[in-house]
């Protein structure tokens, strides 16, 4: 350790070869608590560079459980988290509208860390049970068309970090690598980042996997398409500003997609959005959302076209008939 924190004072970056033996090293336990805060935030002062993001994803995939589902084309829907807006569960949500629409989605997600309700929260909250059980994970997608994994059933290497991160309570770049460790390595991704320098480095690191994936940011700082704001979408065909006029969709209030005081809360909210009773402005936040993951799978639908499937999914009860048969097979 000692080499790479030299080198960090001395103002250079570490290389993912770098990144990725700390790593390892980590889950091999070579290092204490005060090398890896000592790691941590010497890099969170300068700021993240694409490698050594890419070398941490590295070992932490290398370490943890891979999910073989590459007979299939899915798409994992998640943000960065972080943003401190404590809206209900959208991308959560927006899975199962995609789902609904016909597109497979293996959601990738955890507990809440800075909201009320995270998606591993709203689901447990219908009684669902996770597991790393390939039939049942399998089952689930080929008969819902949706799969989740929680994950830390799946990437190991983040529990012997977890502890200086605890001390730390700041944000280091482990709150980055949750999206792009998802254990079946999808071949499609729509990203939510809370700021702009994010969405550049989740892009700019896209582009060296060389992957289909769609990374946005709202420009008041949401990780997700909030239309509270205009926002930004960067995928592999194109970049685009969008203002929520542009999708056919009212602006709407900070406090209209708030996730309320507790767990229970934000889960009544996403129900009544399946269950087709939500507020206007609840519904078309996610049908905006579940438009760009539909768009990430199929760039040749207009933007137009894709909040038609998302509202065809949701209005049809396709959506609520996925989420149900989803709960059936995992309880």
């Amino acid at each position: 350790m000692k080499q790479y924190l030299l080198k960090l004072i001395d103002g250079s970056t570490l290389t993912r070869e770098d990144t990725h033996e700390i790593m390892l090293n980590i889950t091999r336990e070579k290092y204490n608590e005060q090398q890896i805060a000592a790691l941590l935030m010497a890099m969170q002062a300068r700021g993240v560079s694409v490698d050594e993001l890419l070398g941490f994803r590295d070992g932490l995939l290398e370490t943890g459980l891979y999910v073989d589902f590459s007979d299939y084309d899915t798409l994992d829907i998640v943000g960065t988290g972080g943003d401190q807006k404590n809206t209900f569960n959208i991308s959560t949500c927006s899975a199962f509208v995609i789902a609904g629409a016909g597109y497979k989605v293996t959601k990738h997600g955890n507990g809440a860390s800075t909201s009320v309700s995270g998606a591993s929260n709203v689901l447990e909250g219908h009684g669902v049970k996770f597991t790393s059980n390939y039939d049942i994970l399998h089952r689930s997608l080929a008969e819902a068309g949706i799969c989740y994994f929680h994950a830390p059933l799946f990437a190991f290497g983040m529990k012997y970090v977890g502890p200086t991160r605890r001390a730390l309570a700041i944000p280091t770049c482990f709150n980055l690598l949750g999206p792009l460790v998802n254990p079946c390595h999808p071949k499609y991704s729509l990203h939510g980042t809370a700021n702009q320098s994010q969405l550049r480095l989740y892009t700019n690191l896209h582009q060296r996997l060389g992957d289909n994936y769609g990374v946005v940011t709202s420009y008041d700082g949401y990780d997700e398409i909030s239309l509270t704001s205009g926002f930004k979408l960067c995928t592999n065909h194109f970049e685009k500003v969008y203002t929520p006029k542009d999708m056919g969709f009212d602006y709407v209030r900070p406090e209209e997609i708030y996730g309320g005081n507790s767990a229970e809360s934000a889960r009544m909210i996403f129900d009544s959005v399946l269950e087709c009773h939500a507020t206007k402005s609840q519904t078309n936040v996610i049908l905006a959302n579940a438009a760009c993951g539909i768009s990430v799978m199929n760039p040749n639908l207009s933007i137009e076209e894709s909040v038609e499937q998302a509202r065809e999914s949701l209005e049809s009860g396709k959506a609520l008939q996925t989420f149900k048969k989803f709960v059936e097979i995992n309880s």
